[in-house]
């Protein structure tokens, strides 16, 4: 029998960071699997670091140990370019604040990443605004950041993460900003989304109410990730 492959599996990973001749631990040993459909909430205190450890397996940040696997291809020691190449690819991302390009226009922003991706700007705006009715802001397309809601602006963040087709998503309190009623539309629209594309996800939040609507629940403790 063939070994599972997961879309995202972190191993071992260790990071600790300075503060002046201090060191400070905050990841020891750190691992998880991620199954292809998963939700996975990661829950803890602020400075827990919940933020470090999405950054590493995002492979925004590299850790001082430890190992990566996208796909069950180990990832230690590639290229910097060769990082940007897979979280184009493979891993979408949410943030807190939405962080749209605010000259750009909501289908734009979708549109951009994907050229990025060497996707033709036709195919890429048939698929923005495909993932715009989808998230119900169709007749918002053309409206920059700035002439949409809080809410309306984390949906077309979130169709922005999802339009390269990742097969890991990875999102850092994405109703941290909204009112309780916007935060459960929109986070309640990001699991169908997620669910309905079958990909893997972490979703870092405090919201005890969106954690019981995902699959597992892990907190970091002592530096290791841990069922809660």
């Amino acid at each position: 029998m063939s070994e599972e492959i997961f879309p995202l599996r972190v191993c071992d990973v260790v990071q600790i960071f300075k503060q002046g001749q201090t060191d400070i631990p905050v990841l020891n040993g750190a691992n998880i699997e991620l199954k292809m459909g998963e939700i996975v909430a990661l829950i803890g205190p602020s400075g827990s670091g919940k933020s470090t450890f999405l950054q590493i397996a995002g492979l925004l940040e590299e850790p001082n140990s430890g190992s990566i696997f996208i796909n069950g291809i180990n990832l230690s020691g590639i290229s910097d370019k060769q990082r940007s190449l897979l979280r184009a690819k493979d891993l979408g991302f949410v943030y807190q604040y939405h962080h749209l390009l605010p000259e750009f226009s909501a289908l734009e922003n979708i549109v951009l990443p994907q050229m990025l991706n060497r996707i033709s700007k036709v195919n890429a705006s048939a698929k923005a605004e495909e993932l715009l009715e989808q998230l119900e802001l169709t007749d918002r397309a053309q409206h920059r950041p700035a002439n949409l809601s809080g809410g309306e602006q984390q949906r077309v963040a979130i169709a922005r993460a999802l339009a390269n087709n990742p097969n890991v998503l990875l999102a850092d309190e994405p109703t941290g900003n909204l009112d309780y009623e916007t935060a459960k539309n929109v986070f309640d629209t990001l699991l169908d989304l997620v669910r309905n594309k079958g990909l893997a996800a972490i979703i870092a939040t405090h919201n005890r109410d969106l954690i019981k609507k995902m699959d597992r629940a892990v907190t970091i403790l002592n530096g290791k990730i841990v069922p809660v």
